[in-house]
């Protein structure tokens, strides 16, 4: 098949970006695959980071052509042409915002006019965490285009059912992010980011509401009257950063949290797994999340929220422990548990046996299974 992957790709920078590279990798070994991203994603006025575009390189990956605009419907039609002259086969959306809805859906109706392309979503979310006016819209208009869906969590399966009954899917569980290389000696990362702390957990990713960092800050200062342990929190913060600022300052935590508010390079994201013993995620909500997945390709337990698709991945008192949500009490408790009964050993070994299940390839093969009889 002629594949062309739409979306966030190098040199934009992100999560999408790196599941888009690994993607077209793995389904480069079987077919002809091209990316195309955008030239521009979001307004500045609506993008809450500092810059859009990934620092270096990705190792191995070129630059994809950069031709869409996600706010100029004449681009669109623009765009949909110059697809449709590439003769694809199928054409592959990763789906996460009902905003680019209109851009992706128009993009999709235009070049499967009159042409034997079919167009196939693979969904993050169906239903966003923080919705807005017009999502249902957007995503109905966007999905109207699609033949095929792909969804990775039962959350997710669950929202795509009830909004499109007549999907056309596979669930495939998210395949672990091994782009970011092997991990490191845990002394060693610890010595580079000049961390002293016997025991060190991390926070990673961006920072919104939804991800929960004030529980977990809130569980931290119940942790530390029985443990002397720190907390990295790494990431760039799409929420207001000083309201968190504040909330260590009145727990007294400056001793026993390192904030590193900032994108994180592709080529430091191992030195933080790697000097980390565990990785929590305390969401509030959630449908499934990368960020455990970047934990399992470096052998780390997680502790996690059983919220959305997150029980589905971390395996309670198996890879981690699942605790509920806005809990910080239980949170505390699964944290001091963890380091009392020195999990870390026998929950990394299990991590590595359970990453196995959860490779691009069974990605790959679901696609192929989907578009079976559709596509010679």
């Amino acid at each position: 098949m002629k594949i062309i992957i739409v979306g966030t790709a190098f040199p934009l920078r992100g999560g999408i970006a790196h599941y888009n590279a690994l993607l077209a990798a793995e389904l480069g070994k079987r077919h002809t695959v091209e990316t195309i991203t955008f030239k521009r994603q979001y307004p500045k006025f609506l993008f809450p980071g500092k810059t859009q575009e990934e620092a270096g390189g990705e190792p191995g990956v070129g630059p994809a052509p950069q031709l869409i605009d996600s706010i100029n419907p004449l681009n669109w039609l623009n765009v949909a042409r110059r697809v449709r002259a590439m003769k694809p086969d199928l054409l592959v959306f990763k789906y996460w915002l009902p905003f680019f809805g209109p851009c992706f859906g128009t993009i999709a109706k235009h070049v499967k006019r009159g042409t034997q392309t079919r167009v196939l979503y693979i969904c993050d979310n169906v239903i966003p965490h923080e919705q807005r006016p017009g999502d249902r819209s957007f995503t109905r208009y966007a999905f109207s285009a699609a033949d095929f869906f792909v969804v990775q969590s039962d959350a997710v399966e669950r929202d795509l059912k009830s909004f499109w009954p007549k999907a056309r899917y596979k669930k495939v569980p998210h395949p672990v992010y091994n782009f970011f290389g092997k991990g490191k000696d845990k002394a060693a990362a610890r010595a580079s980011l000049g961390i002293t702390a016997e025991r060190v957990l991390l926070f990673f990713g961006y920072v919104r509401r939804y991800k929960g960092l004030h529980v977990l800050l809130e569980a931290m200062a119940i942790v530390v009257r029985s443990l002397d342990a720190k907390l990295m929190v790494v990431g760039e913060f799409y929420d207001d950063e000083e309201k968190y600022r504040k909330q260590i300052s009145r727990l007294g935590l400056y001793e026993h949290v390192i904030l590193k508010s900032d994108y994180v390079p592709n080529d430091r994201v191992g030195v933080y797994f790697s000097a980390a013993d565990v990785v929590v995620l305390p969401y509030i909500s959630a449908t499934q999340s990368g960020i455990a997945q970047i934990a399992y390709n470096f052998d780390r337990p997680v502790i996690a929220t059983d919220v959305g698709g997150l029980g589905e991945v971390v395996r309670d008192m198996v890879t981690g422990f699942l605790v509920p949500h806005d809990d910080p009490t239980a949170l505390a408790q699964s944290i001091i548990r963890f380091y009392g009964e020195e999990r870390e050993p026998e929950f990394a070994a299990n991590v590595r046996q359970e990453k196995r299940k959860y490779t691009w390839e069974a990605m790959v093969n679901a696609i192929e299974e989907l578009v079976t009889g559709e596509i010679p």
